[in-house]
């Protein structure tokens, strides 16, 4: 659930670099697929994501899919805790945490000395328009710009290792995606005309506020994170 593909997530994962047979925390996770990723690549690793909405049948799909390597939790990542861990991932959660910065503070709880952070989130590619704002009811202060996101990440003691700012390739490709399953579902034979005609409402909505509002607007940043108050004094 982030404009971010395959190839991006890959070398996102790969400069984590988690210590060997360490552990792995995914907060907000989904259904496990980052998590799930790192782990695949990383056949010494073990790790935790924490879901509240996840589906029903998550957990057991993604203790299957690592060979019993990960859990899901189904918990409030702003509450959960249970252990350090070697790397963490955030990405698209910030809304959660109440920011970017709250995020980073919350992370820290979680983090072993000398981890590290995969932190993923929305920042404006160009100065946002009012069409953008409309479209995404929000406000021009509601993301930084990709400069104010690193200085933020260091007025909160981190510093970034790595960094990719998604293309507007991925950025289609996400929100083709997004739009595209929903009118799949909807124009499926027997669908509920009612429900056909809310899916096929919701996804005009939210593609004519891309296309017209915030696509080349509205970017993604992610950004692999040391911490750098670790091992120093309180």
């Amino acid at each position: 659930m982030a404009p971010v593909s395959d190839a991006s997530v890959g070398r996102l994962l790969q400069r984590l670099e988690p210590r060997e047979t360490g552990q792995a925390l995914d907060l907000g996770c989904g259904n496990g697929a980052w998590l799930r990723s790192l782990l695949d690549r990383r056949h010494d690793l073990t790790g935790a994501g924490v879901e509240l909405h996840a589906a029903r049948d998550a957990p057991e799909k993604l203790t299957a899919a690592t060979g019993g390597r990960a859990t899901l939790v189904a918990a409030d990542a702003t509450t959960w805790q249970n252990g350090a861990f070697d790397a963490v991932i955030a990405v698209g959660v910030a809304h959660v945490f109440g920011g970017p910065g709250p995020t980073l503070d919350a992370v820290r709880r979680h983090l072993a000395p000398d981890g590290r952070v995969l932190l993923g989130d929305g920042v404006w590619d160009t100065p946002p328009t009012a069409a953008a704002l409309r479209a995404l009811d929000a406000t021009a202060e509601e993301f930084p710009d990709l400069e104010g996101l690193v200085r933020l990440v260091r007025e909160h003691g981190y510093e970034p290792v790595h960094g990719h700012v998604s293309t507007l390739e991925e950025w289609d490709e996400y929100e083709w995606s997004w739009t595209g399953s929903l009118t799949d579902w909807a124009l499926e034979p027997g669908r509920d005309p009612g429900d056909r005609e809310q899916a096929l409402a919701a996804a005009v909505e939210h593609r004519d506020g891309w296309l017209g509002g915030y696509r080349g607007v509205l970017g993604f940043a992610s950004l692999v994170l040391a911490d750098a108050r670790s091992g120093s004094s309180p």
